[in-house]
């Protein structure tokens, strides 16, 4: 068996040919489920950074003993 060499490997596709070429993105559902737990953890972080910060100018914060 002997290796292609990089000219041979490629071949130039015309015009027609690259309109058949079919590709692109697909939603599966682990995709969506994975975007969606992202997305929480987002919100849940924007909440508790906006909950201390509440706590912090209203001064009600707990005292570590």
């Amino acid at each position: 068996m002997g290796s292609l060499d990089h000219k041979n490997a490629i071949k130039k596709l015309n015009n027609n040919e690259l309109k058949e070429i079919d590709g692109g993105v697909s939603f599966s559902g682990t995709l969506l489920n994975a975007f969606t737990n992202g997305m929480k953890t987002v919100f849940d972080i924007g909440r508790s950074l906006g909950n201390a910060l509440r706590r912090f100018k209203e001064d009600k914060l707990c005292v570590i003993s």
